[in-house]
């Protein structure tokens, strides 16, 4: 199960860098906590291209779908900086909403940073429906209680 678990980290790392190296999203995919055995993903998008978020978004689908399903997975899909501006009820890509809401069917959390929503002057309301907000009001901060938490597999076995 660990060299599983090891290669998966592995392959998705290779293909993130191998397919999109310039992507402004990290999936922290060896983030494995004792959540009655639930794999925890954390997800950071905080570039304001709508191209990388629009491919984020399906990768999360397919990652949920690879673990087996939304019972096997939990996956946080952390929202900072500029690419609030791409979740905008009025102004969001529909197709960008559109993968949102399936991700977040099957289980994602989306969080919206506060300290981002008060400086963009956007609040939850204005954001497309399903953002809730960091449990920290500085998202950075959120990821590294995320991080702390967790298990960090690395070819060292090592965070």
């Amino acid at each position: 199960m660990f060299d599983q678990a090891v290669r998966r980290f592995w392959f998705l790392f290779l293909t993130l860098g191998l397919l999109a190296p310039g992507l402004l999203f990290f999936a922290i995919p060896g983030l494995v906590l004792a959540d009655l055995g639930k794999t925890k993903v954390l997800y950071h998008v905080d570039g304001k291209d709508p191209d990388v978020a629009k491919y984020a978004m399906p990768l999360i689908n397919k990652h949920i779908e690879a673990e087996g399903g939304p019972d096997k997975i939990g996956i946080v899909l952390i929202v900072q900086g500029p690419a609030l501006k791409l979740f905008e009820k009025e102004t969001v890509d529909p197709v960008l909403r559109d993968k949102l809401k399936v991700i977040i069917d099957k289980g994602a959390q989306a969080e919206m940073c506060q300290v981002s929503m008060k400086l963009f002057g956007t609040p939850l309301e204005k954001l497309v429906a399903g953002f809730k907000s960091t449990a920290h009001p500085v998202a950075v901060k959120r990821i590294a209680d995320l991080k702390r938490k967790a298990t960090c597999i690395s070819n060292r076995n090592t965070c």
